[in-house]
């Protein structure tokens, strides 16, 4: 009866060994990187694709050195064309000499991405490397700029059998060529090393005394170079610029000791290197071309790129301790698992054996009593995995319960819109006001889940993190006056008493108005939902020492305790009568009020009304200024990585006459136009065109520039819809953009843009077509500035546009209580829009206009001689014939009579 036990006894030996095997990681691609040399700056090189592999646990890195001998690397490509490998990343040695064995690696299937430089062939896959005759080019500028009386330059340059070598001295030399200050004494090709230079650069600065700069392809050979010169004690009078930037005892650190003058950065390209294979092993779009930009480093920039280095190290060391701690959790997952299934397979046994168990009760004593403390164990374990099943079950109903409610939330809607559109299409007569009507409860329900969408994403940037503040001191008295105004039609409709109350004329306070307009925006909404007719809505203001309390009371429906208490819930349900539930606009709002540091709250009882309470803490202008400040530094530090930190000069204080809105989703791109444009315009940057759209909403600007190519919306869906836009159709739009086929300028040209400029472009090019279409536009407001426009002699939007507005005047003509608030309204824009479009159009602000047409009129009526003075007055809104008399002799030097008799 041992027998058994004995099997039992091996077993479960076999199957502890099984649950103690170590965790591996799986790998889906394996990767083989070839590199050239081996120097501090590939070092970074190295470590960059380290550090964008942390992200990508299934891809396996080799790494394979050939020591700058091109022959051992073209064996090691003959090797690796025999072996299983998904992509190869390679420095070529030389370029000529790898040719023929990278081609032979591409044609057998394997994607090939070059780093840092090429061969002569074009059979590969992807490059990433910066642009060295653009580098050689900066270099020879930046020297001219530095030495405008002239410099005789000794060019150091690496064996010229590379293709950085060729292309570094081609770019240097054409730069030279363009500043005849400057001259290149003699160029000095290190074939042997540094011995090169240390023999012969004492020698060249013998030959020519006059030399001032040294100008080397690296900064190991501007170092090299230096402690040449510096042994002869002639290095004080020399400049030294190299090239690479690295970040150690070369590069950067020896400008900021004061070796070097300057250094220009050299990107390795690591991280894009690993990015861009990725891209190609996972089937993603990706460019075949990827030129990495430059920049020259100087004493007064360095210590600011040598701190972002250093966050970039720190936060290496960050992903590295983050890596090895997932790394542990998956092998203590795996052990668990592993014993997880030993104890299932265990009690198996225990069942399967039971039978002969019961013939061995007393020889197994001391072994049931193991088992069943093996059992409590056990079943430990399973109430501990029952817990964790029901947390899963419940965040699972959790998450099943909002796609429900946003379903239904999306159904309602829907119906409103395809029903109705079914039965436009079904009609064989069509009535214009009925369908005007079916029109505008289509389009209502069509914004209705466009708001839904919206919510539904500011949600996601929440729970994110990514939602910053974008704080501005604004006036909050005339701010809130202005939300509560807008339901003003509501409320009369419904008979509802809504008022603004505030003990303050203007109350000066920082706030990201956006967000607090949805806020407010959505509280009063549902205040009117839940408010009956002829009930009241009261807005309300107070301030304390530190803190601004809003109030915004109803008397509505109210609440019962339940649902004040879930009124913040995402798809609360409450009043089953009233409507699905709560939906993201208070979730929203309470999130809003959180992130200015304020606090809401509730106060609501059944069928006795609700007040919401917003308080809000009191930010000094200095204080919000100072904020900002480290707000921009701290993102510089990070590398830019949050553009609305770069662009934060869009809320700042226009200083200039003219306004652009720049549209462009390429972050250096953005940052270079916004500093180049700045210094003559007042200049509101954005990266996409869904911002940049209320931007221009926002300003009216003068003139739009825009990239084609964006994130959602694209530059020509943009174009149409600003030049569609009776508001903003009379806006110039450029339109920037990499395409250069014609039907892509034809398409640009349908879409209403006024010019098209291809990149790259010429920056002197696009400040004189800006000032041209500046110009332009000034020409035709001056052109109409001291007469009515005659619609006629506009473009077809404008027309219209005026067209209404004078309609609308002339409607209105005989209200003497006319005003530019009543006007705006009428015409569905706000009261700056309209003041800045007149502007725009007329070169008058509205008052003025008002006044030119109510003078023209009034010289039509006083030619007719059909009616006296004081007819014509009280026709034209002037409250007394003495008013219309002062007017009309202001205007033309003479009386209504006098003028009427001459």
């Amino acid at each position: 009866m041992k027998a058994p036990v004995l099997k039992v006894s091996f077993i479960a030996f076999i199957l502890i060994a099984i649950t103690s095997c170590s965790y591996q990681q799986e790998h889906k691609y394996r990767i083989v990187f070839l590199q050239c040399c081996h120097d501090e700056w590939r070092d970074v090189m190295n470590s960059e694709m380290k550090r964008e592999l942390a992200f990508h646990p299934d891809v396996k890195l080799e790494t394979i050195e050939s020591y700058s001998n091109t022959e051992k690397q073209i064996e090691q490509l003959k090797s690796l064309a025999k072996q299983k490998i998904d992509l190869l990343i390679i420095t070529p040695n030389e370029s000529k000499p790898l040719t023929a064995a990278i081609e032979e690696i591409y044609k057998a299937g394997i994607p090939i991405v070059f780093v840092d430089r090429k061969t002569e062939s074009r059979n590969y896959t992807a490059f990433i490397g910066a642009d060295n005759y653009e580098i050689g080019k900066t270099a020879g500028k930046f020297l001219a700029s530095q030495f405008k009386d002239g410099g005789n330059i000794i060019e150091v340059q690496l064996e010229m059998t590379s293709s950085p070598a060729t292309e570094r001295n081609r770019g240097f030399k054409d730069a030279i060529a363009d500043t005849p200050n400057l001259r290149i004494i003699e160029s000095l090709e290190t074939k042997n090393g540094i011995e090169d230079i240390k023999t012969n650069i004492p020698r060249i600065l013998k030959e020519h005394p006059q030399t001032n700069i040294i100008f080397a392809h690296t900064d190991f050979l501007a170092l090299t170079a230096y402690k040449a010169i510096e042994r002869e004690g002639k290095s004080k009078n020399l400049f030294f610029v190299g090239i690479d930037a690295i970040p150690v005892t070369k590069g950067m650190q020896e400008v900021k000791n004061g070796t070097l003058n300057a250094t220009l950065l050299y990107p390795t390209g690591g991280a894009e290197a690993i990015q861009t294979a990725i891209k190609i092993l996972k089937k993603q779009p990706f460019k075949k071309e990827n030129t990495l930009l430059t920049n020259v480093i100087t004493s007064d920039n360095v210590d600011i790129m040598l701190s972002q280095i250093q966050k970039i190290k720190e936060q290496q060391v960050e992903i590295e301790r983050e890596t090895l701690k997932i790394t542990e959790l998956n092998k203590t997952y795996s052990t668990q698992r592993n014993r997880l299934y030993f104890i299932s397979a265990l009690l198996t046994i225990v069942v399967i054996l039971g039978a002969i168990l019961y013939f061995l009760l007393q020889e197994k004593q001391h072994s049931n009593r193991i088992l069943e403390e093996q059992n409590l164990a056990i079943l430990e374990q399973k109430n501990e995995i029952e817990k964790v099943s029901q947390l899963a079950r419940k965040a699972t109903e959790d998450k099943m319960r909002f796609y429900s409610y946003i379903s239904h939330e999306f159904k309602t809607p829907l119906s409103l819109i395809l029903t109705p559109t079914e039965d436009l299409l079904q009609r064989k007569n069509t009535d214009i006001k009925e369908t005007r009507g079916t029109l505008q409860l289509i389009y209502k329900n069509a914004n209705r889940l466009l708001r839904l969408v919206n919510q539904l994403l500011e949600m996601r940037k929440l729970d994110a993190g990514k939602m910053e503040l974008e704080l501005s001191q604004n006036d909050l008295v005339a701010f809130i006056k202005d939300i509560v105004g807008d339901f003003g039609v509501k409320a009369k409709q419904k008979h509802i008493d809504l008022q603004f109350i505030s003990p303050f004329k203007e109350l000066s306070f920082a706030f990201d108005a956006e967000k607090l307009d949805k806020v407010l925006f959505n509280i009063i909404s549902n205040a009117f939902k839940y408010t009956p007719d002829w009930g009241l809505i009261h807005v309300s203001i107070l301030k304390n020492t530190d803190k601004i309390e809003i109030n915004i009371a109803d008397n509505g429906i109210g609440m019962n305790a339940e649902e004040k208490a879930h009124a913040f819930d995402l798809f609360y349900r409450g009043n089953k009568n009233i409507s699905l539930g709560t939906g993201l606009g208070l979730a929203l709002s309470q999130e809003f009020v959180t992130l200015h540091g304020g606090e809401i709250s509730i106060n609501s009882e059944k069928d006795k009304g609700t007040t919401f309470k917003i308080i809000l803490p009191i930010i000094e202008t200095k204080h919000v200024l100072e904020e900002k400040s480290a707000m921009i530094s701290s993102k510089i530090i990070r590398e830019f990585e949050d553009n609305e930190a770069n662009l934060i000069k869009n809320n700042a204080k226009h200083t200039f006459e003219n306004t652009i809105i720049l549209i462009e989703d390429n972050r250096d791109l953005n940052l270079f136009l916004n500093q180049k444009l700045e210094k003559q315009y007042n200049v509101v940057a954005t990266e996409n065109a869904e911002h940049g759209w209320q931007e221009i909403l926002s300003y009216i600007p003068d003139v739009i520039i825009c990239d084609v190519m964006l994130p959602g919306m694209d530059g020509f869906t943009l174009t149409q819809k600003v030049k569609s836009d009776f508001r903003t159709s009379h806006i110039p739009v450029i339109l920037l953009t990499a395409k250069s086929q014609i039907e892509s300028q034809i398409e640009g040209t349908k879409a209403g843009a006024d010019d098209y400029i291809l990149k790259p472009f010429n920056q002197q090019l696009l400040e004189e077509k800006l000032k041209g279409l500046v110009e332009n536009r000034d020409r035709m407001r001056r052109r109409f500035s001291n007469e009515v426009i005659n619609p006629n002699q506009l473009q077809k939007g404008e027309r219209r546009f005026l067209l209404e507005f004078e309609a609308l005047i002339d409607k209105n003509i005989k209200d003497s209580t006319l005003s530019v608030e009543k006007l705006s309204h009428e015409m569905g824009m706000s009261r700056v829009q309209l003041f800045r479009k007149i502007s725009a159009l007329t070169n008058k602000n509205v008052a003025d206009y008002i006044a030119e047409y109510k003078l023209q009129k009034a010289k039509i009526l006083l030619k007719e001689q059909e009616k006296n003075i004081a007819e014509i007055a009280y026709e034209l809104g002037f409250s007394t014939p003495s008013y219309f008399t002062t007017f009309f002799k202001q205007k033309t030097n003479q009386t209504p009579t006098e003028w009427r008799n001459g």
